[in-house]
């Protein structure tokens, strides 16, 4: 379980806080949606949950243990929201294989099946795969880093409606066996899942009991 206990986050040019007091869980079963309009700080959030920034109060707690922005680096796993200006490997198999010594052909077939690109041809450039397919591949990255926590910054935008529904089923699939964080600006999207909701509001969390 991930737990996020007043957190406050302000970056180092800005004179006030950004985010103020924010505080959840985040356990595997029940996916957590936040919601909020563009600037309100949704990446933001994520940047700090993943260790990528430094929240200038508050800690966070993962299975009951403060973790540091370092060791969140480990247990988390970003999913950026045009994951194609992130990628670093030529084909999808160097993709894959980045920053892992050993990765096994079973391996890498396993995860493949598990985010939907079965039979992908592994030397294809990250570029030339479709929107959809590059989600899954993003994901499928974090996965086999060993991610407990996935954190998924609009993970629909661009899609097509069709990709769209592809790509939520796979996140609920997901969200069973992991912890998932989703920050959107579309939540109406997700209105058939089963999970907390909250929209970030003025740098504040507030939980919703509806839809906003």
């Amino acid at each position: 379980m991930l737990e996020l206990q007043n957190l406050t986050y302000a970056p180092a040019t800005a004179e006030s806080a950004v985010l103020t007091d924010i505080c959840f869980e985040a356990r595997s079963g029940q996916p957590v949606l936040i919601s909020g309009a563009s600037g309100s700080g949704k990446t933001s959030l994520l940047d700090m949950i993943s260790g990528l920034s430094r929240e200038r109060s508050g800690r966070v707690l993962w299975n009951g243990e403060p973790v540091s922005p370092r060791q969140r680096r480990w247990i988390t796993g970003m999913v950026f929201q045009f994951p194609e200006r992130h990628f670093l490997g030529l084909t999808v198999a160097q993709e894959l294989r980045l920053g892992l010594r050993r990765l096994s052909t079973e391996a890498q077939e396993d995860v493949l099946q598990r985010v939907g690109l079965v039979g992908l041809d592994r030397s294809t450039p990250p570029e030339r795969l479709s929107g959809g397919q590059q989600r899954r591949l993003a994901i499928a990255v974090q996965l086999l880093r060993g991610a407990n926590v996935l954190l998924l910054d609009e993970p629909t935008a661009g899609l097509d409606w069709s990709v769209r529904d592809e790509v939520l089923q796979l996140l609920d699939e997901l969200s069973r066996e992991q912890v998932l964080i989703v920050v959107t600006h579309e939540p109406d999207l997700f209105k058939t899942w089963n999970c907390q909701r909250h929209q970030l509001l003025n740098g504040q969390l507030i939980p919703m009991t509806t839809l906003p």
